[in-house]
């Protein structure tokens, strides 16, 4: 990745602020502050709902919490309370807002639990303020928690789930690691470290990021670990600007996240590739 933002990424913070701004059509959503950070939060369309397993979602180096729209209502109306906090990276405008976190100069095998550490810290504070907060309390079941993330949201919620030791969040029952960038693992080994059922997925037109999981990443996470490659997806399928395989990135996260978070039995996604699926692994 490089050390600025590339072409695509300015250009997808200009079409995804345009599409922060419009409605929901089916999952309630509400932007609003948790424990003094800025969130999304989604609820199932039926509303009136309680003890619902919470999913944290981590957003992309400059895009915002609601670049993903489409998943994270899918997963709301599966019944999941979805929050996606915006970091100090988030950027809903047409251009790179001044003050924002930037790009890590270093190269990916130098970095260490230092580097996004804030992203961590934003999660972690949020974790701990739903249980106090009024209006979630009674909503959110604190005992079925999981996270998922984009791209340096997928490293963010790698380390969270163990990669990076001292960022190890308690509770975490799994983790859905979108096309995540998991470079910064391999000198330190911190994907052999993580301890909670995990399920990457990747795309076929993304190999930057898709290789080194399929190549290092996949093989070095203990299971239970599932590997999902969507055909003709890039590494924009899992934002609002993707349309391509949007049902499987969808049946597949819902899945695995009724499996090990709900405890409800295997379903038939999680045994075969399905059709839009180009690769498919377990263990």
């Amino acid at each position: 990745m490089p050390n600025r933002p590339s072409t695509l990424i300015c250009a997808a913070i200009g079409v995804l602020s345009l599409l922060a701004a419009m409605p929901a059509r089916a999952a309630v959503e509400e932007s609003t502050r948790i424990g003094g950070i800025d969130v999304v939060v989604w609820t199932p369309s039926a509303g009136g709902q309680r003890h619902l397993p919470v999913l944290l979602f981590s957003h992309a180096l400059y895009l915002c919490p609601t670049q993903s729209r489409y998943l994270t209502r899918a997963l709301a109306d599966a019944g999941y309370l979805v929050v996606a906090p915006r970091h100090g990276d988030s950027s809903c405008s047409l251009s790179i807002e001044p003050g924002l976190s930037r790009w890590s100069a270093k190269p990916s095998p130098m970095w260490t639990e230092d580097d996004y550490r804030d992203r961590a810290d934003d999660i972690r504070t949020v974790v701990d303020a739903l249980p106090r907060d009024a209006r979630y309390r009674d909503v959110a079941d604190m005992g079925r928690l999981a996270l998922a993330g984009h791209s340096l949201g997928g490293y963010t919620v790698l380390g969270l789930g163990g990669a990076w030791p001292s960022w190890r969040l308690p509770g975490v029952r799994a983790i859905v690691a979108l096309t995540p960038y998991s470079l910064p693992f391999q000198r330190s080994d911190g994907l052999s470290r993580l301890s909670v059922p995990t399920m990457y997925q990747v795309g076929t037109l993304d190999p930057v990021f898709t290789m080194p999981i399929e190549q290092f990443a996949y093989d070095r996470t203990p299971a239970p670990k599932y590997l999902v490659e969507i055909s003709w997806a890039s590494h924009l399928a899992w934002t609002d600007l993707g349309m391509s395989g949007r049902d499987a990135i969808v049946e597949y996260a819902t899945a695995f996240l009724d499996q090990y978070v709900k405890d409800e039995p295997e379903a038939a996604a999680l045994k075969l590739a399905r059709p839009g699926v180009s690769g498919y692994r377990r263990d």
